[in-house]
């Protein structure tokens, strides 16, 4: 099944992400929000564990185009796709990590603009609406 899905953090004017199209499989109109995190994450783990892990005798600067580097350092992290670790991602941790994360409160998942709050609630797949999932960020201060 395929859904799409957009990455934002609060404050920012463009998108972390951009929309896109996932496939994830799963072929029920019915879904639980925790069960669909486990398959997005599934689904990312696997793209990432399928690149490539070229090693590269000599690191060439990878220039990115147009106000790409801008984006880039608004997320907090500029990276130029060169994969500096050789170790493959665990599913299962990721899949952990992902959920513990939203009960914590570290990001938010939206769907036709209405906030998913409960990781049991169901969430209907048979309208083609657009996930959003909102990267929070806490404010860290000092009391004197």
């Amino acid at each position: 099944m395929e859904i799409k899905v957009t990455v934002k953090q609060l404050g920012k004017k463009h998108p972390v992400l951009s929309e896109q199209k996932i496939e994830i499989s799963y072929k029920d109109s019915n879904i639980t929000l925790e069960h669909l995190l486990q398959l997005i994450v599934q689904q990312q783990v696997e793209a990432f564990n399928a690149k490539s892990f070229e090693l590269e005798d000599q690191d060439d600067t990878k220039i990115p185009r147009d106000n790409y580097l801008n984006i880039l350092t608004d997320t907090g992290k500029a990276g130029f796709g060169s994969i500096y670790n050789l170790k493959k991602a665990d599913v299962y941790k990721a899949q952990e990590n992902a959920i513990q994360a939203f009960e914590d409160g570290m990001f938010a998942v939206f769907y036709n603009d209405k906030q998913l709050e409960d990781l049991s609630q169901t969430i209907d797949l048979s309208t083609p609406y657009t996930f959003t999932f909102i990267r929070l960020t806490f404010l860290a201060g000092s009391y004197w």
